[in-house]
């Protein structure tokens, strides 16, 4: 279940981006942690099991919602959670904007759109 990020859940949002490659530092996760807290263009979403398992992030330019991060437990990768969040990020914004990626989640999104082509052939 796809839930929107809160101030509460601060510290599992930080640690769950921190997987990701283009976060190299603390600073710069503090910076896209206040960039969601304060800019209204910029959302964050958990996914949520039992336990938050992933994050998926997007900012809105014009009527574009871009895929900005992408990032799920090292534990539970490789069990569909991203291809979820993206195909969560897509229904949930997909009538109103065109939902794509930016350079850093352009390859992992394709590959979750192929995915889900292939799979309903």
């Amino acid at each position: 279940m796809l839930i929107r990020y809160k101030k509460s859940f601060e510290k599992i949002a930080m640690g769950l981006l921190s997987f990701m490659p283009e976060v190299s530092d603390v600073k710069t996760l503090q910076d896209i942690i206040k960039e969601y807290d304060f800019n209204p263009d910029w959302s964050l979403f958990l996914w949520k099991e039992v336990d938050i398992l992933g994050a998926i992030g997007v900012r809105v330019e014009g009527d574009e919602v871009i895929i900005q991060h992408v990032s799920v437990n090292p534990s539970h990768r490789n069990s569909g959670i991203g291809k979820q969040m993206i195909q969560r990020m897509r229904t949930h914004f997909g009538d109103e904007f065109r939902v794509c990626a930016d350079v850093a989640t352009e390859s992992f999104v394709e590959k979750c759109d192929e995915e889900s082509a292939s799979s309903q052939i």
